[in-house]
């Protein structure tokens, strides 16, 4: 199974594509980084259309690691900020799952 998978990424033009793609690779990596064990990261990009010119995109991310399962979602009207967003939630709430924020690797003085 590959580490990342993009499910809805064909609902996307061209410049969206490489936005999505770079931005999950980017992100990949601080996640990897903050969650060692991971097992694979999905993401599952919707498009909502009212009949209007624009287009707006809900956004959900679901880390799997051996012991838990970790899920954030976010939707705005630009992929790359949804994007950005959803991806600081999954941090967010690995720093809160986990405990890893760097006040705790401080030594006593």
């Amino acid at each position: 199974m590959e580490p990342i998978q993009v499910i809805g990424i064909e609902l996307l033009g061209e410049t969206e594509k490489g936005i999505a793609n770079k931005l999950v690779n980017e992100y990949y990596q601080k996640i990897f980084r903050e969650l060692q064990n991971v097992t694979s990261i999905t993401v599952h990009i919707k498009a909502h259309s009212k009949g209007g010119k624009k287009k707006k995109f809900d956004v959900r991310i679901k880390a799997i690691a051996p012991t838990r399962i970790f899920e954030a979602q976010e939707s705005d009207w630009d992929l790359a900020r949804t994007l950005h967003m959803v991806f600081r939630n999954m941090e967010r709430e690995l720093e809160h799952k986990l405990h890893t924020d760097s006040q705790r690797n401080k030594p006593y003085e």
